[in-house]
């Protein structure tokens, strides 16, 4: 954790309840009015975020409205298949351009209350009424859309309201890295939900910085070994950025998936997973793994073979599923890339979450989750559509594991309101990328 002492030590100590350890998180930091607000002025505006995937946005023309806090983002796909983001507001009066998500037809930005239009480039194309302007009020440079900074990094669109920032892969060091080595450009879009929780964005996204929650919120996933479930079985890494990863302590070169464990509870683990989320492990997987039952020879490990399966299906069928021997230790971990972007990969699927600010309400968050997985190349589906708005505990749409994860965020959120309570405490290890986060989050709020 040098890393985060480092950079604790620049932070000016006018913010409110900063970080002063990083074993302690005050709990005004998850609903004070006026914390979240230093955030909507010092952090949103100037960081890197996850704004839409690329299969959101797929020909000259479709677009994506971002929301953060206050904020609206339009990003554009361009003739040349490039990508722009522009403020989502008139230059006339302000007026909202755009919402949800579309096709411009015609390829024209038009203004729904006079008129103006734009090309997908963000020039003016046409003033109603130019004639009745003063000279100055109309000049190209001013009347054209305002720009974010846009790039792109694994299958998804990221912007930055920030002129000045610095490159994505810069603010995306050294994490984008390590999920190359899981192939997440590859990744397509497998299903794609979202809710609302009564919780701080932040609270939302640290249930997914830690595995120590299994044992008492996934009691399916421990095989009945209840507190004496192994905790310690998980490393964790706080990286520069805010960002972190965990993942197993095992080598993926000796059988290590198994963790030790026999056939039979790889592929129990393996059901669990699949009916309990269909995401990480899908049924395609499972199929795979399940054909490969009798078929172990004797001194071999069978999640070994089982992998090895999937890798031979993965070549046969053209999917392009080529991890590095770093990224195989990754499956069944997790990569955190800061501020609100949580990513867990396995088989060549994976998990992804994005957490945000909901109704300018510090104690409500908009939770997106996508399942992910890899397609045959030639046959990646169309345009990535959001399944819907889900209740929290919906059994209809959220399988069991998603809800239990729910059902703590919110007891969570309720929690921090006791008047017996004043700060997390947190573990040294196993918690440490909710101290490191909270670290880089104090570093954009001293400005």
């Amino acid at each position: 954790m040098a890393l985060a002492e480092d950079r604790r030590s620049v932070v000016a100590r006018d913010i409110f309840f900063p970080m002063r350890d990083l074993l302690h998180v005050p709990r005004e930091r998850y609903y004070d009015r006026g914390f979240y607000e230093l955030e909507k002025e010092y952090l949103w505006p100037r960081v890197w975020q996850m704004a839409c995937r690329l299969e959101e946005i797929p020909q000259p023309g479709d677009f994506v409205e971002y929301e953060i806090c206050d904020q609206s983002i339009l990003v554009v796909r361009q003739p040349d298949r490039s990508i722009k983001a522009f403020h989502n507001a008139c230059r006339h009066r302000a007026t909202q351009l755009c919402s949800g998500s579309g096709r411009l037809r015609g390829g024209q930005i038009v203004c729904p209350f006079h008129g103006w239009r734009w090309n997908l480039d963000g020039s003016n194309s046409f003033v109603y009424g130019a004639e009745g302007f003063a000279p100055e009020v109309l000049r190209p440079e001013d009347i054209r859309l305002q720009e974010c900074r846009v790039d792109t990094w694994g299958a998804c669109v990221w912007i930055n309201m920030d002129p000045d920032a610095r490159p994505l892969r810069e603010a995306l060091a050294p994490v984008a890295g390590l999920l190359d080595g899981v192939c997440v450009e590859n990744m397509r879009v497998w299903w794609w939900k979202e809710t609302i929780l009564n919780a701080n964005w932040k609270v939302a996204q640290e249930a997914f910085h830690e595995g120590y929650h299994v044992m008492g919120t996934h009691p399916q996933l421990t095989f009945g070994l209840g507190d004496e479930y192994p905790f310690a079985n998980v490393e964790y890494t706080a990286f520069e950025n805010g960002h972190g990863r965990f993942q197993g302590r095992f080598d993926p070169t000796a059988g290590g998936i198994s963790q030790g464990r026999g056939g039979e509870a790889f592929l129990e683990r393996s059901r669990i997973l699949w009916e309990g989320q269909d995401a990480m492990t899908l049924e395609r997987d499972l199929n795979i793994f399940r054909g490969m039952r009798n078929r172990v020879a004797p001194g071999e490990d069978f999640p070994t073979v089982a992998i090895r399966a999937l890798l031979d299906y993965a070549e046969g069928a053209g999917i392009p599923l080529h991890p590095t021997p770093e990224g195989l230790r990754l499956w069944g971990g997790g990569v955190f890339l800061f501020p609100n972007f949580l990513m867990l990969p396995q088989f060549g699927n994976a998990l992804s979450y994005r957490a945000r600010p909901y109704n300018d309400d510090p104690e409500w968050c908009r939770f997106e989750v996508w399942s992910l997985t890899m397609y045959p190349e030639g046959e990646e589906p169309g345009r990535a559509k959001l399944k819907g708005r889900f209740a929290c505990d919906d059994t209809e749409n959220w399988g069991l594991i998603p809800r239990q994860d729910f059902s703590n965020i919110a007891s969570q959120q309720r929690g921090l309101r006791s008047r017996g309570y004043r700060e997390h405490r947190l573990a040294t290890e196993m918690e440490q990328l909710i101290s490191n986060m909270h670290s880089e989050l104090d570093r954009y709020l001293a400005g």
